[in-house]
């Protein structure tokens, strides 16, 4: 009995068929056989404030109608100091422009806009986020060239990376982790 109250609340937003081990799954689409609980993630999650410890977003930002909605949501439902795990395309590979079902195409400044620096946020929206961790994939000969590691080591060469090469030398995805400040 204890053993289930210690244990870490995690949600999967738009599970599809893969979640993570012991993560109650959210999903819109009836078949999406992880789901443990249908409804819109492009509307208010069904859960309760402050309840889980972590929500997972792999591959669901760039489809949802609202990213600002969305995160809000996942804002919500995560506790004080919890975490929320986002994976998206970064917007110079070809899978974000290839599926016309994705309707963003972020680089890793998009989520910036949480930050408690960025006085701008107010405007939109009262949630904050603390960013914990951050890492750009990328293809295998721009690993083996070191320049994926440069990326992901310095923040003066990402931001050139994202602003000058980035569309030559592409990333693949972006990793995000949060923790939600309320």
């Amino acid at each position: 009995m204890v053993e289930n109250q210690n244990r870490k609340r995690i949600l999967e937003v738009g599970c599809g068929r893969i979640k993570a081990p012991g993560a109650i799954g959210v999903d819109s689409n009836p078949d999406a056989t992880a789901a443990d609980v249908i409804a819109d993630v492009n509307r208010s999650l069904p859960f309760v404030d402050n309840f889980f410890d972590e929500v997972r977003a792999v591959h669901v930002v760039e489809h949802v109608s609202d990213v600002m909605k969305t995160v809000a949501e996942m804002h919500r439902v995560c506790r004080p100091g919890g975490t929320i795990f986002l994976v998206t395309p970064h917007y110079t590979d070809f899978s974000s422009w290839c599926d016309p079902t994705h309707r963003w195409h972020l680089n890793s400044y998009s989520f910036g806009f949480f930050g408690s620096t960025n006085r701008d946020r107010y405007w939109y929206t009262g949630v904050e986020l603390r960013q914990r961790a951050l890492h750009i994939e990328m293809a295998s000969l721009w690993k083996w060239l070191g320049i994926q590691w440069l990326v992901n080591h310095s923040d003066r060469l990402r931001r050139f990376w994202e602003l000058y090469p980035c569309f030559i030398v592409r990333g693949k995805q972006i990793e995000f982790t949060f923790e939600v400040v309320k």
